[in-house]
C-alpha cells in the first residue's frame, strides 16, 4: 500500500492516524506541495489522481483520492479497529462532526485558495491570515457546539473510542494551532485533541515525524 502525500496535508495527516490506528504498513510516497511550482501538479501525479489534489492512496490496483474516501475504503476494507460506531444514530454523528471540518472548514483554507487569495485577489498576508482564522473560528465554534454538553461524548468525539471524527479534529486543530487561532472558547475540542495526542497512532502521524518534514 502506497500514500501519496505532504507531511503538512491536513487530509494526508487523516489517513496517516487512519492507518496507523488500524495498523496498517504502507509506504510513504512525499508529493512536495511548493517544490518544482507543486509536485501536485505534475503529469505523472496527475495520471494518479486528475484532481491534482493530495492524498492518494494506492492499494493493490485500487487508487483512491479524497481522504473521507479513503476512510471509508479502509473502514471496509479493514474493519478492526472500527472507526465508526455500530449503531446507525452513532455512525451519522460520527460522519457529521468529520464532514463539518472536511467539507466545511476544510475547502475555505485549502492551500490552493489561499494562493488565489494572494496571487490572484491581491490579498496580502495579513488579510490571508485573517481569512484563515475567521473559517477556523467559525468552523471549530461549530464542532465545540457539537460536542460540549452533548452525553454521546466520551473522552474522544464520540464515546470513549476513537472513531473517524477524532481522525479529522486532530489536523484541523493542528492547522489551527500552526496559524495562531484562539482556541481558548473551545475546551471541549482541545480536551479531546490531548487525550488523542496520547495514543501513539496519532503521535505517530504527526507532520514532524514524517520522512518528508522539513
Amino acid at each position: 500500500m502506497k500514500l501519496y502525500g505532504y507531511f503538512r496535508s491536513s487530509a494526508a495527516y487523516r489517513v496517516r492516524i487512519a492507518l496507523n490506528l488500524k495498523g496498517i504498513d504502507y509506504e510513504h510516497v512525499s508529493v512536495h506541495l511548493l517544490k518544482d511550482g507543486g509536485q501536485q501538479f505534475s503529469d505523472s501525479y496527475k495520471a494518479l489522481n486528475p484532481t491534482a489534489l493530495i492524498p492518494t492512496l494506492v492499494d493493490g490496483d485500487v487508487t483512491i483520492g479524497q481522504s473521507m474516501a479513503i476512510l471509508e475504503y479502509l473502514e471496509e476494507t479493514y474493519p478492526e479497529p472500527a472507526l465508526l460506531p455500530q449503531d446507525a444514530a452513532g455512525r451519522a454523528r460520527v460522519r457529521s462532526i468529520a464532514q463539518a471540518i472536511a467539507c466545511d472548514i476544510h475547502p475555505l483554507n485549502n492551500l490552493r485558495v489561499l494562493k488565489h487569495l494572494k496571487h490572484e485577489l491581491g490579498a496580502d498576508d495579513a488579510t490571508k491570515d485573517a481569512w484563515y482564522r475567521h473559517w477556523i473560528n467559525v468552523g471549530l465554534r461549530s464542532i465545540e457546539a457539537m460536542l460540549a454538553g452533548n452525553p454521546a461524548t466520551g473522552r474522544y468525539c464520540h464515546g470513549d473510542q476513537v472513531s473517524m471524527a477524532d481522525v479529522l479534529l486532530v489536523p484541523q486543530v493542528f492547522n489551527a494551532r500552526r496559524f495562531d487561532c484562539d482556541l481558548s472558547e473551545m475546551p471541549t475540542v482541545l480536551r479531546i485533541v490531548e487525550a488523542c495526542s496520547a495514543l501513539e497512532a496519532f503521535a505517530k502521524a504527526e507532520p514532524a515525524r514524517q520522512p518528508d518534514a522539513e
